[in-house]
């Protein structure tokens, strides 16, 4: 597993600095908000309402799980192909971020689908709805291999979804 321990109050923020969390990928206002300019850059958005577990997915990310785009995609699939010790932080984290409405950083490991192994930083963030936590949301981004520990996306990027 790629981060720093501990988890999960190491990687963990309050949802005022959700901007801090998003920052340092610049991209101007087309490229933010096209799916296909952003897949191309390898970064995707995301959304799971909690109720049904239901998925939706940006062009980007799809293509990081190496998934066919536009596909129907079931919450416990795609855990899978996270790397087990990626797969227990990213839900311990998640966890954490629904009952204490906060947002989460995490570089982890995944199995594409195709075979093969990357690395991807996974941002997220709780979506509240009459005071209680209804969904989480964020950005997914590919990472070169010896990529730098998280550091964040443009807040562009997270609106999209």
């Amino acid at each position: 597993m790629r981060p720093i321990e501990p988890l999960p109050l190491h990687h963990s923020w309050p949802l005022y600095e959700l901007r801090d969390h998003l920052a340092p990928l610049t991209l101007d206002d087309g490229i933010a908000r096209s799916d296909a300019a952003l897949a191309e850059r390898g970064i995707g958005l995301w959304h799971c309402d909690l109720a049904t577990e239901k998925l939706s997915w940006t062009a980007g990310v799809f293509d990081i799980f190496g998934l066919e785009r536009h596909q129907e995609i079931a919450r416990p699939h795609t855990v899978s192909l996270y790397v087990p010790d990626s797969r227990e932080a990213m839900e311990r984290l998640r966890a954490y971020a629904i009952r204490y409405r906060r947002g989460f950083t995490l570089d982890v490991d995944i199995n594409g689908a195709e075979g093969g192994q990357c690395a991807m930083r996974l941002i997220a963030a709780p979506i509240i709805a009459d005071d209680a936590v209804t969904a989480l949301h964020g950005v997914k981004q590919i990472l070169p291999k010896g990529a730098a520990a998280s550091r964040g996306l443009n807040p562009m990027t997270f609106n999209l979804l």
